[in-house]
């Protein structure tokens, strides 16, 4: 600020455009990659979707949040659309069936309001006899018959376009595949199409310096705004942050993961430079798409500082208030999304074998709305006899996830064997980490070999009831023996977000070498965290926020 008032202009290196497919809300490496990279000095713009018709924006510390209107109109591969051979009496579109109901309601009841006018009539006149509209009433009963036949045909045909087994679709996505190559997502998955006409003009009016994707859906947009910006004169740089391995996602309907997978496969080469999660994805990407050099890995680790706190003054509560039990409690922890693949429902089961322990799972969208899957988690517990042991908790802001996880006795990671789940370090083995708390987790490749190699906790094999006991009894028995593992040198510093955030800022001034050199930090004070992953005592009593973790 000057003698003025006047609040001078923040120097910066260069203007950094974030994009990615969701409300930045609930995705925590989002988050934390446009907060630090402003930090660095970075003008950072971050932008991200909403579904109603209003821009919305606000600061994630020096760094800018926009939500953009995503339009979706474009849900229908083009193969998906229209009548079929399949179900040639099907309706083309699946709206004409509720209006054809409707039509034969109304119908109906016309018929019904002039039988009983003309009972109303004859009654008047004294005369015999009851109206019979027999020609009406005829055609009705053909015509409703008609629809429901029509109506059951595009159920069927809705069904079997969705079969991803069902031979024709099958058919006609290795047809789409041979021909179109790369460029086949434009018939299998035309809704790829609604990020470029939400957030192309956008991006063109913000003149980036550099375009930074994250996530599959992302890699088209940044890379043909990259192409716009440079056939305008303009020297952009674009960064692909690959969050997963999309080959190793779980298909949902016909097309929809050849669709991606061809999506990613037509754009990423066209990087400036690819950044991702793990070693192995960095491998496994290299191979696939034939890059020139191996990504650059960026883990999705907690923070140390608590400098995201100036910004939200929501107190810090311990995990064992939360439940309401002491400090005796046996207490396992679980944080994230709960899904069939996530393997949560077999640390469930195990309380009925575990008859002091209970289980506490920050799982709880910020809506405040039970996911299906965790509504089915609480049937479980109530089955099994076990539901006033498992605690259904809110997302907390992730800046606290490991603080307030700190006082359970252990933490689980029971996942089920899938790509994406061998080839990384998830984001709740980082927080458990920074919380020092034991872990039990399933036998996916690179945690499994990263626990085993610290000791910090044991692996059972996934899906296996017996193995989770014997792991689980192990960490119970003796905590103690495996928070040792955390008091090795170095070891949740090299885990910290503030080690990869200077990796991350490290690249960007690599690929613009002439930028100025990252200013001096912010003059505010900042707690560390020392990694002891208690919570702050001064914080008191509050209520946890709902805010999303992934």
């Amino acid at each position: 600020m000057d003698l003025n008032g006047v609040v001078a202009a923040r120097p910066t290196r260069g203007r950094v455009v974030m994009v990615v497919d969701n409300g930045v809300h609930g995705d925590s490496r989002v988050q934390k990659s446009a907060r630090s990279a402003a930090e660095a000095g970075w003008d950072v713009i971050l932008i991200g979707m909403k579904g109603d018709s209003e821009v919305e924006s606000w600061r994630l510390g020096d760094a800018e949040v926009r939500l953009v209107p995503v339009a979706k109109q474009l849900a229908e591969p083009a193969f998906r659309r229209g009548g079929s051979l399949r179900r040639p009496f099907a309706y083309a579109d699946g709206r004409h069936v509720g209006r054809r109901q409707q039509l034969m309601k109304a119908w109906r009841a016309d018929i019904v309001a002039r039988i009983a006018q003309q009972r109303a009539e004859r009654g008047k006149a004294g005369g015999r006899g009851l109206p019979r509209l027999i020609v009406p009433r005829a055609g009705l009963a053909l015509a409703s018959r008609w629809v429901r036949f029509r109506a059951g045909q595009t159920r069927k045909l809705r069904e079997a376009r969705v079969q991803p087994d069902q031979w024709l679709n099958r058919m006609t996505v290795r047809y789409w595949t041979a021909t179109m190559g790369a460029r086949s997502w434009r018939r299998l998955d035309p809704s790829l199409w609604e990020w470029e006409l939400a957030f192309g003009k956008v991006i063109d009016n913000l003149k980036p310096d550099i375009i930074h994707a994250h996530d599959f859906k992302m890699v088209g947009v940044g890379a043909r705004a990259a192409a716009r910006a440079r056939a305008r004169g303009r020297d952009v740089r674009f960064v692909f942050d690959a969050h997963e391995y999309v080959p190793g996602l779980l298909p949902r309907t016909p097309g929809w993961l050849e669709a991606q997978v061809a999506y990613e496969r037509e754009y990423i080469r066209q990087a400036d430079a690819v950044v991702t999660v793990s070693d192995a994805l960095a491998d496994l990407l290299r191979t696939d798409h034939r890059l020139a050099e191996k990504p650059t890995v960026v883990m999705n680790s907690p923070v140390l500082s608590t400098a995201e706190a100036a910004d939200d003054d929501t107190p810090v509560r311990d995990l064992r208030a939360l439940c309401g039990l002491g400090p005796d409690t046996p207490l396992l922890a679980y944080s994230g999304g709960i899904t069939v693949v996530r393997g949560v429902d077999l640390v469930v089961e195990a309380l009925t074998h575990l008859p002091d322990v209970h289980l506490a799972m920050l799982s709880v969208a910020p809506s405040g709305i039970v996911s299906r899957a965790a509504a089915k988690l609480r049937e479980q517990a109530v089955a099994l006899g076990v539901a006033d042991r498992v605690h259904l908790l809110p997302y907390v802001p992730h800046w606290q996830v490991s603080r307030v996880l700190a006082s359970a006795d252990a933490a689980v990671s029971p996942l089920h064997h899938l790509p994406n789940h061998e080839i990384a370090l998830s984001n709740k083995f980082f927080e458990y980490s920074h919380a020092r708390l034991p872990l039990i987790v399933s036998d996916v490749k690179t945690m499994a070999d990263m626990v085993r190699s610290t000791g910090q906790g044991e692996v059972f094999r996934a899906k296996d009831l017996a193995d989770f006991l014997r792991a689980a009894k192990l960490v119970l028995a003796d905590p103690d023996k495996y928070r040792a593992a955390y008091d090795r040198p170095g070891l949740l510093e090299q885990w910290s977000w503030e080690a990869q955030a200077a990796t991350l800022d490290q690249l960007y001034a690599r690929l613009l070498p002439h930028a100025p050199a990252a200013p001096a930090p912010h003059d505010v004070d900042r707690a560390v965290d020392t990694g002891s992953g208690q919570p702050d005592p001064a914080a008191g009593p509050g209520i946890v926020v709902p805010v999303a973790q992934p």
